[in-house]
């Protein structure tokens, strides 16, 4: 279907990519993966002609119809939803309106009926008489009512807007699918509804995404950008992470106990291969899985920061009481009557509005004040918070990262701060780097690092992966698992939420409801269907 021959890009004298032949295929879904600027959503430009190569060719089959998702939300303010749905088939909505406005001349013509007659024929060809029900089926799948179907997008709210243009993307059955990021700003519900969809999806898929669970859940191979090439290999994203692992410390270890590091890859590849999954694709992807060498494994350039947090004493028996917690804004309750005790060792995922987990964050640590009820932390416990919005921690502030983590640590020594910082991906000079020009992703390491250097044993994080590259997403989940006191939480990442939360607390303007056990759990107590999770 689609298929790349001695593909080279470059701005200047930087190049993104050379000499990349690849071959993408009926009804396999490809993760496309990289660090930040290796050049994923270039990559995806190139395929859809918004960019051209430097060297190379992009080559699609003949009658093979594209379909991208669109970033400008504001690009079809001017039409109804319906409208801006069908667009994803361009050719069908341009017959249709062409057949519409030769209907509705009052001088219709002879040749006017020969042409509505061509154009009949072509808009049934295409599927134009179901065009309606099927971007309903689209609009609805996404959780969105029908009844936005002919309101303008201009009055849509951004959450909704997202949706349209994802729906705009799938609609018509094209026979290639690129999307960058198509899981942000969606619910849960419709996520899963989108991953059944690519479950039954007969084209090709390109997918750029940094939820690890839906490139689990959908894809058939990963696409791999780095050390300035394109490779594919076969596999969801968790066995490219793992098989990757491996083959650092393969390539670490050349001499080393090769023989049992070949056993061992052996035998991860055995155990994959067997997995089970509801993907259509999975027999297939066994079979190629069982041919994989060790030679055909990743092995990738890109660092990890450490995230590990360590405790500078334990809790004692009383960790955190809640007492009928209330809070109210301009008249709106965002929490009401939230009451609780944390037991040792207990990690809650927060679930809800939210600004409502926020504002509830923020009266324990008393940033804000409640409306009703009171809160007490023992007297053991001492408390790190990572908030939703940074800015108040970097704006205005010139001073090198060096100099803004020193306060917060123990050892002020350069020689000990730059040791840290290193393994948080600031090294050489970076650590001069003013911390006001950071980026969103620099400053949410610095604010891990703040943490780490706290010690404390009651962690309070809220929404910790905004900003964040697979690498650092990954270290932050590793992180917050491995801790060993209590953490309150709140995060869009899915396997965050399941692989960390041992407790999940939803909160309400009317209450709380309170469940011990995982998120998966959660959903499977409520009637909703968790997302596959993949098996270990």
């Amino acid at each position: 279907m689609l298929t790349v021959s001695n593909l080279t890009f470059a701005f200047g004298n930087d190049t993104l990519f050379k000499d990349v032949d690849l071959k993408f295929t009926d009804g396999n879904c490809y993760g496309i993966i990289g660090a930040n600027g290796a050049g994923k959503s270039t990559f995806l430009k190139l395929l859809c002609g918004e960019l051209e190569p430097t060297k190379g060719e992009i080559t699609v089959s003949a009658n093979t119809r594209m379909s991208v998702l669109r970033q400008d939300h504001f690009a079809f303010d001017a039409y109804t939803v319906l409208d801006t749905v069908i667009m994803g088939n361009r050719r069908l909505y341009d017959v249709m309106k062409e057949k519409d406005a030769l209907y509705a001349k009052e001088d219709f013509s002879d040749e006017d009926g020969i042409r509505a007659s061509e154009l009949e024929g072509e808009f049934a060809e295409m599927g134009g008489w179901e065009a309606e029900s099927d971007a309903s089926r689209l609009i609805q799948g996404l959780g969105l009512s029908v009844d936005i179907l002919y309101e303008t997008m201009s009055s849509l709210e951004e959450s909704q807007k997202v949706k349209v243009l994802l729906a705009q993307a799938l609609f018509g059955n094209p026979g290639i699918i690129l999307l960058d990021e198509p899981t942000n700003g969606l619910d849960l519900e419709a996520v899963e509804w989108l991953e059944e969809f690519f479950m039954d999806y007969f084209g090709t898929v390109l997918v750029v995404s940094h939820d690890r669970h839906f490139l689990n859940d959908v894809c058939t191979n990963i696409v791999d950008i780095d050390y300035g090439k394109i490779k594919m290999y076969v596999g969801n994203y968790e066995f490219w992470y793992e098989s990757s692992q491996m083959m650092q410390r393969m390539m670490k270890q050349q001499n080393k106990r090769a023989e049992e590091k070949r056993k061992e890859l052996e035998t991860f590849i055995a155990r994959f291969s067997a997995n089970k999954s509801k993907s259509s694709q999975a027999t297939s992807r066994r079979k190629l899985l069982e041919k994989i060498t060790i030679e055909e494994l990743p092995a990738s350039s890109r660092r990890y920061p450490f995230i590990g947090f360590e405790m500078d004493r334990e809790a004692g028996k009383d960790i955190l009481q809640v007492e009928g917690l209330s809070y109210a804004e301009n008249g709106e309750t965002l929490f009401h009557d939230v009451s609780f005790l944390v037991g040792r060792g207990e990690k809650i995922g927060f679930i809800g509005d939210e600004r409502s987990i926020t504002a509830f964050f923020k009266c324990l640590m008393e940033e804000l004040t409640p409306t009703a009820g009171k809160f007490h932390f023992g007297v053991s416990i001492t408390t790190s918070y990572f908030p939703r919005d940074n800015t108040p921690y970097f704006e205005g502030h010139t001073e090198s990262i060096l100099d803004w983590i020193r306060p917060y640590s123990s050892d002020p020594k350069e020689t000990y701060l730059r040791g840290f910082l290193g393994r948080m991906l600031f090294s050489n000079d970076a650590v001069y780097k003013p911390v006001n020009v950071l980026s969103g992703g620099e400053k949410v390491r610095c604010m891990f690092s703040r943490m780490m250097l706290f010690g404390s044993n009651f962690l309070i994080i809220d929404q910790p992966t905004n900003h964040l590259d697979l690498e650092s997403i990954t270290a932050v989940n590793n992180g917050m698992r491995d801790f060993a006191g209590n953490i309150l939480f709140a995060s869009h990442d899915y396997e965050i939420m399941n692989t960390v939360a041992n407790r999940v607390i939803e909160l309400t303007p009317e209450g709380m409801t309170d469940y011990h056990g995982t998120y998966e759990e959660f959903l499977i107590s409520r009637g909703r269907l968790p997302r596959e999770l993949p098996r270990q």
